[in-house]
């Protein structure tokens, strides 16, 4: 049930409720004393042997709760909003988890109606209706903010308006800069300060660029988001409970819950249990390298990683992405646990896997049958787990790469991240020239470009150009950078992603 702490912060929507977490959290900065210090679990996954499959994040999360709760732990999942983007209105099987380890109204979540999603893309696509007119009053020359729709469509990546004067755009909500703002912002002063920091697009004549605050009243963008900035409140269908807020799509996005949605379940929770999108190379580098490492986010206390029993045997050349995520982690500090999530049939498999496991140097794997089972197949085995969380400290805090070079900065990252050294590194005919110009108009804004931080846009299925190649081989290319100025990140776009994908037709 929603803790009496909460009470005065919330209002119910029909089977769910809406928590105004920047009222709640001010409490909280008024009186650390009164409130818990959770610890965050990341719960991250295997890079997926292809885009529409899930590995089962979302089910081991509720699970995990579930499980803790039966073992006495007060423990919470925080969810990122689902979009009906590439899940084709649910054709992919939703994201709020399934059978035993789901929410009490999944279809409450996997229809959008928490709100944040059709909030965002109003609030987003009124403001490049401002630019539009701003063109029509000589202020824009082009304007460079997207138009944002969450069902995806191909006709929609690039269109002419008014007449073919007006190049413009289309990307998925989650992948708006607005939704980054919402994910990022722990304040509504800091949203508003965010969405006027935006580069709107060009003037006329000089080319320079033109932030959105020259031109637009604020306050009406940030009535419009509305209660979007508001995490949901929703149960497991055992009881426990599970915030949901924002942030899906790792792969072009950030791919994490509202980082106010945390903070809030750590203020209220001894255990808080994060969703990533994708894998550990997408939304799980996303949390540690963005969220916690220029964010302020809480640096986990452990991860669990996700995979399904085939993702070990189906393809001998892709078997190396799942040790290196896992091992990658726990060169980290962060006490990495493999989660097999078990589908039906598969249980005779499970020795062999933990064998293989323990010949990779892994920890114990947690594993089961989640959808059968739910969180009473993950009780009995979570002693390792429980003693590696509480043995964490929570206060640790990773260095900030805010300030170094860019380019070392994607290095570091491709290397860390997906195994390909700086000198295998390489750039596509044409990305020197597009950095330099967005460069230039970082200087003309007065920002230092190298503040920002690095957000891959990449394939969600692949880490390198081609993961299938020798590790000595194995390249990433950097194909084009565009700058986020009111998130405050760079997108830097490496394997082949769409940030208006084509739905899945099942």
């Amino acid at each position: 049930m929603l803790t009496g702490k909460l009470s005065s912060y919330s209002s119910a929507y029909g089977e769910l409720m809406k928590i105004d977490a920047f009222a709640f959290l001010k409490e909280v900065q008024a009186h650390p004393e009164q409130f818990k210090k959770g610890k965050v679990v990341l719960v991250t996954a295997a890079t997926p042997l292809k885009a529409s499959r899930g590995e089962g994040k979302t089910t081991t999360t509720i699970a995990l709760i579930d499980a803790l709760r039966q073992r006495g732990i007060d423990a919470a999942a925080v969810l990122r909003q689902p979009s009906m983007g590439i899940t084709a209105a649910g054709s992919k099987g939703g994201a709020s988890g399934g059978g035993k380890s789901t929410l009490s109204h999944p279809e409450i979540a996997d229809w959008g109606l928490t709100g944040e999603m059709a909030r965002i893309a109003d609030a987003q696509n009124l403001l490049v209706a401002f630019c539009e007119k701003a063109v029509d009053d000589g202020i824009l020359s082009e304007v460079l903010i997207p138009r944002v729709s969450e069902t995806p469509s191909r006709s929609l990546r690039s269109v002419k308006t008014d007449g073919g004067k007006l190049a413009e755009r289309f990307v998925l909500t989650p992948a708006s800069e607005m939704m980054q703002i919402v994910v990022l912002s722990r304040s509504v002063d800091e949203i508003a300060q965010r969405i006027g920091n935006m580069t709107a697009g060009l003037a006329p004549e000089t080319g320079k660029p033109v932030l959105v605050k020259e031109f637009v009243d604020i306050e009406r963008i940030v009535r419009v988001i509305g209660n979007a900035v508001d995490p949901a409140y929703m149960e497991s269908s055992e009881g426990s409970p599970v915030y949901i807020h924002c942030g899906p799509f790792g792969n072009v996005s950030l791919g994490i819950p509202g980082l106010v949605a945390v903070d809030m379940a750590c203020a209220l929770h001894d255990v808080v249990v994060v969703e990533a999108g994708y894998g550990a190379d997408a939304g799980g580098q996303k949390w540690l390298d963005i969220a916690a490492r220029e964010y302020g986010a809480q640096w986990p206390a452990a991860a669990v990683v996700v995979t399904r029993a085939t993702t070990w045997q189906d393809d001998p050349a892709l078997q190396w992405r799942y040790p290196f995520a896992v091992n990658r982690l726990e060169a980290l500090g962060i006490p990495s646990f493999p989660m097999i999530n078990l589908w039906e049939g598969e249980d005779d498999e499970l020795p062999a896997l933990r064998q293989t496991a323990a010949t990779l140097g892994f920890r114990e794997p947690i594993a089961g049958n989640l959808w059968r089972d739910g969180g009473a197949g993950l009780a009995s085995q979570l002693d390792a787990f429980i003693e590696a969380v509480s043995a964490a400290d929570s206060d640790a805090r990773p260095e900030s790469k805010s300030g170094e070079d860019f380019l070392d900065t994607v290095r570091w990252v491709a290397e860390k991240a997906y195994s390909v050294p700086a000198d295998r590194v390489i750039e596509k005919d044409g990305f020197a020239s597009i950095l330099a110009a967005e460069k230039d108009r970082a200087a003309a804004l007065g920002i230092d470009f190298d503040s920002l931080a690095v957000l891959a846009v990449k394939s969600p299925a692949t880490m390198t150009d081609n993961d299938a190649l020798p590790e000595s081989e194995r390249t990433v290319t950097l194909k084009k950078v565009e700058m986020h100025t009111g998130a405050g990140v760079v997108h830097i776009n490496l394997t082949t992603s769409l940030t208006t994908p084509m739905p899945k037709i099942v």
